[in-house]
């Protein structure tokens, strides 16, 4: 059976909110990282692509109809390269490697491109049909974050704002906002001395705009972070609750391609691997329980491997709050914190939905690298109750 490879992986810059990549068509965005892997590989035959698989949770905006096809067409990658697109909300990007690798070991496939896109500031209003004709008015509805258009029939408890959700199993587990903040300063402090210290030179490239400067580093790192500045923060999903946006990961905007082949196209090509992908998990549970699920997924992925938490050198857990982290790491005590997001998380990086996870796990093959390779796990907490994790050997 053939071994998934992640041959080489290209990502933007993450942008703040209404920020620097806030100008950009979402479907351009996508397309991208994907040319940027065209340029880094001049031998590379394009038509060679297999398919192009692109994670998205979003798809109601300029990323509609099939941005994994659209990014290919807009890539400039020949007209026979398929696309498709799928949502696993946070995890749809891992979603698209998981689909990736697979298609490489059943030899369905033996090069693909898989990745993510989210563009949050761009997520259009919605306004749903009426349930009569001839409504006196129309409500539109935000597509940006978290839950639209609740069907009735769900759970209240369920549909509660994943902030909320997130704090109120942390407060549960007596986890503190003073905890919140510090690992939210650590995620910022330990992102920050990585772009200084050229971490991802090779991985981001910068994004050139027409009429503005180019975007060349995640925009929501803040090196001038303190704790006095986190203090200051007010709650957000509650009077008095922990949960602020200090200690959250923020709206973000970006996008990341993944290049996945066999030993046999690697040789070819002339490419040194950054990593072989091992395996992956999901699992889920009650929706509002979503922040504490990757601990199942990371036990159900540990045990498929037949390996042990002391056994894997570096963990990368998405940080889509403090409070969710620290709920992970609560559960999983065997797990060395100092493992954890070794240069920071989401928290500093960004949030954009669908390319986060290929973020993560492309960070973690490129930090095992650096350390002269080992085995890591990626995870990340998923909304309405799931999780993902994927693990991979350098």
């Amino acid at each position: 059976m053939p071994r998934p490879l992640v041959l080489d992986a290209a990502r933007t810059p993450f942008g703040r909110y209404r920020g620097g990549l806030s100008g950009v068509r979402v479907d351009d965005l996508a397309a991208l990282p994907i040319v940027e892997l065209l340029r880094r590989h001049p031998r590379l035959d394009p038509a060679r692509i297999d398919d192009v698989l692109l994670g998205n949770t979003n798809g109601a905006g300029e990323e509609n109809r099939n941005v994994g096809r659209m990014a290919a067409l807009l890539a400039g990658l020949p007209t026979s390269v398929p696309g498709a697109t799928v949502n696993r909300l946070c995890a749809s990007g891992g979603e698209a490697i998981v689909q990736a690798a697979r298609a490489l070991a059943l030899g369905d496939a033996s090069l693909l491109v898989a990745g993510g896109v989210e563009g949050m500031t761009r997520a259009p209003f919605v306004v749903p049909r009426p349930d009569r004709p001839f409504p006196d008015r129309l409500e539109p509805v935000s597509t940006v974050l978290g839950w639209r258009l609740v069907n009735p029939r769900m759970k209240p408890e369920w549909v509660v704002p994943l902030g909320r959700a997130a704090e109120d199993v942390a407060v549960s587990l007596g986890i503190t906002r003073e905890r919140m903040d510090a690992f939210a300063l650590r995620s910022h402090r330990r992102a920050s001395a990585a772009w200084d210290a050229g971490v991802h030179d090779g991985f981001v490239f910068p994004v050139r705009l027409p009429d503005d400067p180019p975007v060349r580093r995640d925009e929501s790192v803040r090196p001038e972070t303190t704790a006095d500045r986190l203090a200051k923060l007010k709650p957000v999903f509650s009077e008095a609750g922990p949960v602020t946006a200090g200690n959250s990961s923020p709206l973000s905007d970006g996008a990341a391609a993944v290049l996945m082949g066999t030993e046999e196209v690697a040789a070819e090509l002339g490419i040194e691997p950054l990593g072989e992908f091992l395996g992956s998990a999901v699992t889920a549970d009650e929706p509002q329980r979503f922040t504490v699920t990757p601990v199942s997924a990371i036990r159900k992925l540990l045990e498929r491997l037949r390996v042990g938490a002391d056994e894997v050198d570096l963990w990368e857990v998405n940080e889509a709050f403090s409070a969710m982290a620290l709920s992970v790491l609560h559960h999983l005590p065997e797990v060395d914190p100092e493992k954890v997001n070794v240069h920071g998380g989401a928290i500093a990086y960004g949030h954009p939905l669908g390319a986060s996870l290929p973020r993560v796990v492309v960070d973690l093959c490129r930090h095992l690298r650096a350390r002269g390779g080992g085995l890591g796990v990626a995870a990340a907490c998923v909304g309405v109750g799931q999780a993902m994790a994927i693990a991979v050997r350098v």
